[in-house]
């Protein structure tokens, strides 16, 4: 498994939603979900699932967390709502029916429950272990130590820890009824500190 066996799709809904990502998050955050994609793709290779659709999954990661960027924040939606209504209205300008918009805002809500089951939601699933991966280092032992050490020299961690922390925090004191404040109880400013990938001498 190298990098080079994961390509972003080359739809109207992947470009904007790239754009989009690119144009509003840190580079830190940006990095955060371009590997949440990649992590996504290589446990899907890995689990052997073939009923995955790779632009959805692509175009909702690289939005999940476009909720907590001030300009798309929600007085009252979690981020991940807030989030999931953003890729609507893109993938709404990209001609995806109604239906097809809706799972984008699924898979977006979902990627932040504790867990989602496959057989219910592949690209949730995909999402939700991914971004586990990524913020909570779990299965960190799972992909292969060669690849993941690829992804991070492409797309280091940077400060995301601090900044995950701080964007979090902020959104679960304002709105401690969504998943944020869960995050924040569950102590994701620990988790973030001692993650596996921000302490590997290799990565």
């Amino acid at each position: 498994m190298r990098l080079h066996d994961f390509t972003a799709p080359s739809t109207q809904a992947a470009r904007a939603a790239s754009e989009l990502a690119a144009s509003y998050h840190s580079p830190a955050l940006l990095n955060h979900v371009i590997r949440s994609w990649l992590w996504a793709e290589a446990f899907a290779l890995l689990e052997e699932r073939r009923d995955v659709d790779h632009e959805l999954l692509y175009t909702s990661a690289m939005l999940h967390d476009i909720g907590i960027v001030p300009a798309f924040d929600n007085v009252a939606l979690s981020y991940e709502e807030a989030g999931g209504h953003v890729a609507v209205a893109l993938t709404a300008g990209a001609g995806w029916p109604p239906e097809r918009r809706q799972r984008a805002l699924d898979v977006i809500v979902r990627h932040n429950w504790p867990s989602v089951d496959p057989a219910v939601d592949v690209e949730g699933y995909l999402l939700e272990v991914a971004t586990g991966l990524d913020i909570s280092g779990s299965r960190a032992d799972v992909l292969p130590r060669d690849f993941v050490q690829e992804v991070l020299s492409t797309y280091p961690r940077l400060t995301l820890a601090e900044e995950f922390t701080a964007r979090v925090t902020d959104q679960a004191s304002r709105k401690p009824a969504t998943a944020a404040q869960r995050l924040v109880h569950d102590g994701v400013a620990a988790k973030l500190v001692n993650h596996p990938l921000e302490h590997d001498p290799n990565a």
